[in-house]
């Protein structure tokens, strides 16, 4: 009895890791991302995706080092706790926490826009409700239901880059550099395009469920993260074959727009349906990954304490996605998509900031990349993060100051008690 209450069941193999990770990056940046960060980089749009992609892989490898190591739930606010102390721990669950509720809102709003306009808070507040009680009943039932999504949103984004690239409407001459690529448009380009590559350790925050951890976890993160970059790359250059770096980056449902101009108009309520699809793949996996980070730090008391119960018959942490789906529900109420993903994308960098920080501590016996891979992981985190929007970057910082404030206020009480 004492195990339930404590510990969650390992359950999930290679696959099903690797499904969760593709579940959580797949459709977040095809669909919600991509045009956002063609305004910002125009034809400059591949090299946001390469830079995006490397940033990335650093920060994959730095964090499946350390999974391996500290196989339990909470991801970088475990390692950074182990490897560099409770503050710094602190502030890397505080930022996950933070950014990727916001991309939950993002992801809900996301599958209100393409479901019904209209009502695109109310349909994304419903789609929280109901993937909050999938998670509820059990991590197995989650990751069958992300393998099903990410089939289908494989299929629907195969068919766009043969329409596009079999059009005539295609022309290869719109990959050239135009005049308004600068280097800080691909910078803020790659930091909104990581928003789409951080579900990759997805995979960590559940290291306390999946099946020996130290070989599971180093190869799903890499896994996904490659296959999800044939993807994006696949679907971002047949796009912007057919439509240019001005039309794609105004482009309100992109891919949709992209077949109708390849000639290919009969696939876009297919192209619809396969966006929310993706988009409910994405939260399905991010309300798994912020109720076990939530987890992590309400053992710790960093957060309420109560929300670390496990159900003992589900074996989930239910108090803890109840609450955060709750919290959802609310931005999904109240947000706009790209401040959201601005705002994910700065507290998410932050995060993996401490996560290569964290891997730079670990010695050869520990399984330490090269130090190249961190130091390079860290310092991309910080440029792509203060190359965001301004907004995104003073929201993002406001946000991270006042968990600052209350650890430090949390502590002094502790000391005066």
């Amino acid at each position: 009895m004492a195990r339930k209450e404590s510990q969650l069941k390992r359950r999930l193999g290679v696959r099903d890791a690797v499904v969760i990770g593709l579940g959580s990056m797949i459709g977040a940046g095809v669909f919600a991302a991509l045009g956002p960060a063609t305004a910002a980089a125009g034809s400059g749009l591949p090299l946001g995706l390469a830079l995006a992609a490397i940033v990335a892989y650093c920060n994959a490898t730095s964090s499946a080092r350390l999974a391996a190591r500290y196989p339990s739930s909470g991801g970088t606010y475990v390692y950074g706790r182990e490897r560099l102390g409770d503050f710094w721990g602190y502030l890397a669950g505080w930022a996950f926490v933070a950014g990727k509720t916001a991309s939950c809102a993002a992801m809900a709003l996301t599958v209100g826009f393409y479901l019904w306009p209209a009502y695109a808070h109310a349909v994304g507040a419903g789609a929280v409700v109901a993937l909050t009680a999938v998670n509820y009943f059990g991590i197995r039932k989650s990751a069958w239901l992300t393998r099903t999504i990410v089939a289908v949103v494989l299929a629907v984004l195969t068919a766009v880059v043969v329409a596009c690239l079999t059009s005539p409407a295609a022309d290869a001459a719109r990959f050239g550099f135009g005049d308004g690529v600068s280097v800080g448009g691909v910078l803020q380009a790659a930091g909104l395009l990581f928003f789409a590559f951080a579900g990759y350790a997805r995979v960590a925050t559940l290291g306390e469920e999946v099946r020996d951890p130290a070989r599971t976890i180093r190869r799903a993160i890499p896994l996904a993260l490659g296959m999800t970059l044939v993807v994006y790359a696949a679907v971002a250059l047949a796009v912007l074959a057919v439509l240019g770096p001005d039309r794609l980056g105004a482009a309100v449902d992109p891919l949709a727009e992209a077949v109708r101009a390849a000639g290919a108009g009969r696939l876009a309520p297919v192209v619809r349906i396969g966006a929310a699809t993706a988009a409910l793949g994405s939260l399905l996996a991010l309300i798994l990954g912020v109720s076990r980070t939530t987890l992590a730090m309400a053992r710790d008391r960093h957060l309420p304490p109560a929300l670390a119960a496990i159900h003992p018959r589900f074996d989930v942490p239910h108090r803890a996605e109840l609450a955060v789906g709750a919290v959802v529900v609310v931005l999904t109420a109240t947000t706009d998509v790209r401040a959201a993903i601005g705002f994910s994308s700065f507290g998410v960098l932050a995060y993996y900031a401490i996560a290569n920080a964290s891997a730079w501590t670990l010695t050869p016996a520990e399984g330490r990349p090269p130090r190249v891979v961190p130091a390079a992981g860290l310092a991309g985190c910080v440029l792509l993060a203060f190359a965001l929007p301004l907004a995104s970057v003073v929201a993002g910082g406001a946000v991270l100051a006042l968990g600052a404030l209350l650890f430090g206020l949390r502590r002094f009480a502790g000391l005066l008690s």
